[in-house]
């Protein structure tokens, strides 16, 4: 218990030697930082979505006061950095019901039909993405696939979880830990749009980036999959 204390304090002494920086938001980073290293070591455990243990997961918990306020600060860095993408409908960012943020990422301008490969274009948009959530610590992330209802419903589904997959694997290799993703695919189970004759089905292809905020004291709630996600 000892060495665990002495360990501890000697993370948390690193990390504010290291505040002193040109970044003005540095500060704020490294104290949130420090928290979730501590927390990482004493070994703090929560359960995903699938019941398993997350064990020392960086991420540090929000007040429930606070959390209106981080993630509206949130939302206005993720508008500013993606307008281009957004006027370009390319992507939304749009605030829940619950206070979640959700990033709703067209497929038609991110994949080639029936494929999970992300082109360039798309690249460029999850790097501006992993950027910022990479800075909001306090999220859970959940990626979520979608298909239109075009071809069979095993396809659909297969091809909803390779999308999902491709974008939490692309946002795990631009620095976001593995640990606070959860990633799955409802293939056509959620359409926006509703047609007989499959007009405007495009809309339907889609991979929503779900940011839920963890609070102290129901963290759980973060790890939950987000609720119903069509129109």
């Amino acid at each position: 218990m000892l060495f665990k204390k002495t360990l501890i304090a000697a993370l948390v002494a690193a990390l504010a030697t290291g505040c002193v920086t040109d970044d003005p938001n540095r500060s704020g980073k490294i104290g949130a930082g420090g928290g979730a290293v501590a927390g990482a070591i004493i070994g703090k455990q929560v359960s995903g979505a699938d019941g398993a243990p997350i064990v020392g997961a960086l991420i540090g918990a929000l007040a429930g006061g606070a959390v209106g306020n981080y993630m509206d600060r949130q939302r206005a860095e993720l508008k500013r950095k993606l307008a281009a993408e957004e006027a370009n409908r390319q992507l939304s960012v749009n605030t829940m019901a619950d206070g979640s943020l959700n990033v709703a990422v067209a497929a038609d301008v991110t994949y080639d039909l029936g494929s999970a490969v992300l082109k360039p274009q798309a690249m460029a948009a999850l790097d501006k993405l992993a950027s910022t959530i990479s800075d909001y610590n306090s999220t859970v992330i959940h990626v979520v696939g979608h298909t239109d209802s075009v071809g069979s419903d095993a396809f659909n589904q297969s091809l909803s979880e390779r999308r999902a997959a491709s974008v939490a694997s692309y946002l795990v290799n631009r620095g976001v830990p593995a640990q606070r993703i959860r990633q799955e695919g409802r293939g056509e189970r959620e359409l926006l749009v509703r047609t007989a004759d499959n007009v405007d089905e495009a809309r339907n292809r889609r991979v929503d980036i779900v940011l839920k905020a963890i609070v102290q004291g129901d963290e759980q709630a973060a790890y939950t999959p987000p609720g119903y996600l069509g129109g």
